[in-house]
């Protein structure tokens, strides 16, 4: 176990932080070109190197405009034990990216015709509660279907509340499997390799290495091993992927190679808000979050599974794509602090003038 030792958390760091955000919005405005890397706008990388350092950040950054990659960085370590030091090809858990990958498996059926949105989940599967023919593939995909477990009362009525769920998505996933007659882990893993994939995986598909080992802060500030990886849910939570994979899938989805536009259109439809603890309130499409009408300014998803905090967002208006994947979760009571560095590059990234 190691002592945590808290950073970025005195006026004087934010007001550093502060500045430098400052100096390069005055140089991204300047740039004449739709290239980042540019000599006008070199202080890119140093700005995220400051928010990474000043937060003792352990994980690994990516951000790319289009399909050129303008950042990628690892810092700290995949093992704190042994002081083995990240590598921006290593493996981290993704918590409920792995949503929008789930959502994107049923909207793929959908186009099909394979089911309807609409569809009851009795249809599906045999549950023997009266609820089982009231919610539906839609309700699942919001998580407004009220499912506690599957052998209680709903919380609410369905359709007229949200309340965040894993167990939507696995029993999404229970669905995928009637329709395919194949185990989730296969039908991820066949996806994965249709589209060059090689470093997304399912947890019981044991072909992957370099999966870093993820940390929590316990409450006397040192950091432990995180226990309860993978996770219950793995279609809600608990699939396993790496910064350039995952770049690659938002360049598939928000192509409309992996689902047809006007389907993609749905996901990024809002369908419910939820009260959220990062962003205090935030819009839910199909798999993907976004603020209150921008979803055409910034879209994505953060995750957290034990150990790992990470996120996934895409700027439509400047082809901007923003991978953050961290393998160490502090201030557990405060996700605001938890995800602070991931937050602070949003800021960043959306706020770039090009």
């Amino acid at each position: 176990m190691m002592k945590f030792q808290i950073g970025c958390s005195n006026k004087k760091n934010n007001m550093k932080y502060h500045a430098l955000l400052f100096l390069l919005l005055l140089l991204a405005s300047s740039c004449k070109t739709n290239k980042i890397n540019t000599k006008e706008c070199s202080s890119l990388s140093s700005t995220i190197d400051s928010i990474a350092l000043n937060n003792n950040f352990n994980g690994v950054i990516l951000v790319a405009k289009d399909s050129t990659i303008q950042y990628k960085k690892a810092f700290g370590y995949s093992d704190l034990g042994n002081k083995t030091e990240l590598k921006t090809s290593d493996l981290f858990f993704i918590g409920s990216i792995s949503k929008q990958i789930t959502a994107v498996l049923i909207l793929r059926e959908y186009e099909k015709g394979n089911l309807k949105l609409t569809d009851k989940i009795n249809k599906y599967l045999p549950i023997n509660q009266p609820w089982a023919d009231q919610v539906t593939i839609h309700h699942l995909l919001t998580h407004t279907h009220g499912i506690v477990e599957i052998d209680q009362p709903l919380e609410f009525g369905v359709g007229t509340k949200f309340h965040y769920s894993q167990i939507g998505f696995g029993l999404l996933s229970q669905i995928l499997e009637k329709i395919y007659h194949k185990s989730f882990e296969e039908i991820s893993t066949n996806l994965f390799n249709e589209y060059g994939l090689k470093n997304t995986f399912h947890p019981d598909n044991k072909n992957y290495k370099h999966l870093v080992k993820g940390y929590e802060e316990n409450k006397n500030g040192k950091l432990i091993y995180a226990e309860g990886n993978p996770v219950k849910y793995i279609a809600a939570g608990g699939l396993i992927s790496n910064v350039e994979d995952i770049l690659k899938w938002n360049k598939l989805l928000y192509s409309g190679k992996l689902v047809k536009s006007t389907t993609l259109d749905l996901m990024r439809t809002r369908f419910a808000t939820r009260v959220h603890p990062i962003f205090d309130e935030i819009e839910y499409g199909y798999g993907l979050l976004f603020k209150d009408k921008q979803q055409n300014i910034e879209i994505g998803a953060f995750g957290y599974s034990p150990g790992f905090p990470s996120a996934a967002y895409y700027y439509p208006q400047t082809n901007m794509n923003l991978i953050v994947l961290e393998n160490i979760g502090v201030h557990l009571d405060d996700f605001k602090q938890t995800f602070k560095v991931h937050t602070d590059l949003m800021d960043l990234i959306k706020n770039l003038k090009l």
